[in-house]
């Protein structure tokens, strides 16, 4: 794909840029113009670029997607299968605009969670995190920037309950571009669970940036679920800036989209921080999902572990790129990262490539990948212990999984993941008998 015609992708989604109402404030208008030079100056990536050299998005290329027109109806009770009994507060965005009938705002103390178009609080973070200076999906989100999550924790204030972001795609042959601000300031504690739901029929786009600003002492529980329809593509990106002795914890759970692509990029910006990233990818059919992460220590005494698994059935084809930077003078750093890999067929594949880039000398840091399939001994206990193949096979790759999901801190969200994995399995396990 020359890049005339990659280019052209490029314009074809900014085209739709025009028709967006203005933008309520002088600063958001400037973000959007520059964001849209830039975007004019970027090309989008192909299996020519090393990071994305294992996933081929010209299947998205072909389709010419614009800004949805309006906003799908919605089926309460439909949506009210995905609520969190737990949260106080749930903001939920239909085809990229805030549904206030759909949102749920009880009052926080010290807590705000608002619509991103109606937020002054969010000017000096917005664009500080998720850089557009090299990444053409990050620009044309940036461009599009209207309606999006916004939640601010203020010094020393413990949100008593999870935040819900639910964003919900209805209309196919659409282009949407959710857009999350989470600021946690000095002392704060917060729990945010972003959801991305498909009900379209068809294939649409979502690009989704998100960023974290965690300041000092603070601490942040993320978790990210993408569900989107099997014929969506998303790309999303999270930039996560973690100040000093600040902790900051990640879940990611990948189980929609017929191609998927998350960069999670996780920064030190003081001394003392503690990172916990995990991550769990679960496809089948011909689905492509990957992950690409980045963990930057660039102060000393940083601690961070990672564990992704992947469960791969069918044809499907997961990949998983993770990087620990340790930099100069970040001395006594303390990392660690594992990627497990589970295939579920003959036809399933999985690039893993766990990667450490160290320039301190007093650092301790470890990684480490494993693919395969079921253990065969696993099997023969179970069996020889009553239960059928099937249900062995159904029971070892539940379990493989649910160590992810089982650290997720809020209940009904481990409950119905952990459902659905159990369903996902029996039905992956069935496929491949067929097979």
């Amino acid at each position: 794909m020359n890049s005339a015609v990659r280019n052209d992708y490029l314009d074809r989604l900014l085209q739709g840029q025009n028709t967006l109402p203005e933008a309520p404030s002088t600063w958001l208008r400037k973000l959007r113009m520059q964001a849209v030079e830039r975007a004019n100056e970027l090309t989008v990536p192909t299996v020519r670029d090393e990071e994305w050299r294992f996933t081929d998005l010209s299947p998205l290329y072909k389709l010419p997607f614009g800004p949805a027109a309006g906003t799908g109806a919605i089926d309460a009770a439909r949506l009210g299968s995905y609520s969190i009994p737990e949260a106080l507060t749930r903001l939920v965005f239909v085809d990229g605009r805030y549904s206030p009938g759909l949102s749920l705002t009880a009052p926080q103390a010290g807590v705000v969670a608002a619509n991103l178009a109606e937020a002054s609080l969010a000017e000096s973070h917005l664009g500080k995190l998720a850089l557009m200076d090299d990444d053409a999906f990050v620009a044309v989100n940036t461009a599009f920037l209207g309606d999006g999550a916004f939640v601010h924790v203020s010094r020393n204030t413990k949100a008593a309950a999870p935040i819900h972001l639910v964003f919900v795609a209805t209309q196919k042959d659409t282009a949407v571009y959710p857009r999350i601000l989470v600021v946690a300031e000095s002392g704060a504690e917060c729990t945010i669970v972003e959801d991305f739901i498909g009900f379209a029929d068809g294939p649409y786009l979502t690009d989704a940036v998100s960023e974290v600003h965690v300041g000092e002492n603070a601490r942040v529980a993320h978790v990210r679920v993408q569900r989107e329809s099997q014929a969506a593509f998303h790309i999303a990106t999270a930039a996560i800036g973690v100040a000093r002795n600040a902790g900051y914890s990640n879940w990611t759970i990948s189980l929609g989209a017929r191609i998927s692509r998350q960069n999670l990029n996780v920064a030190q910006e003081g001394e003392g921080t503690e990172f916990s990233v995990d991550g769990l990818t679960l496809i089948d059919g011909r689905q492509l999902a990957d992950t690409h992460s980045s963990i930057d220590h660039a102060h000393p005494h940083g601690k961070s572990r990672q564990l992704h698994k992947t469960v791969v059935g069918g044809g499907a084809h997961a990949v998983f790129n993770g990087k620990i930077l340790v930099r100069e003078g970040a001395q006594q750093t303390d990392s660690g990262q594992q990627s497990r890999n589970l295939l579920l067929s003959d036809k399933a594949r999985i690039d893993a490539k766990p990667q450490l880039e160290i320039f301190a000398d007093d650092v301790k840091c470890a990684h480490g990948a494993t693919v395969g399939q079921l253990e065969a001994e696993e099997l023969f206990y179970l069996k020889s212990r009553g239960l059928d193949d099937a249900v062995a096979r159904n029971l070892l790759t539940y379990a493989f999984a649910a160590e992810i999901i089982e650290r997720i801190p809020v209940r009904s969200v481990v409950d119905k993941l952990e459902q659905y994995v159990l369903e996902r399995t029996q039905l992956d396990q069935t496929q491949s008998k067929q097979a």
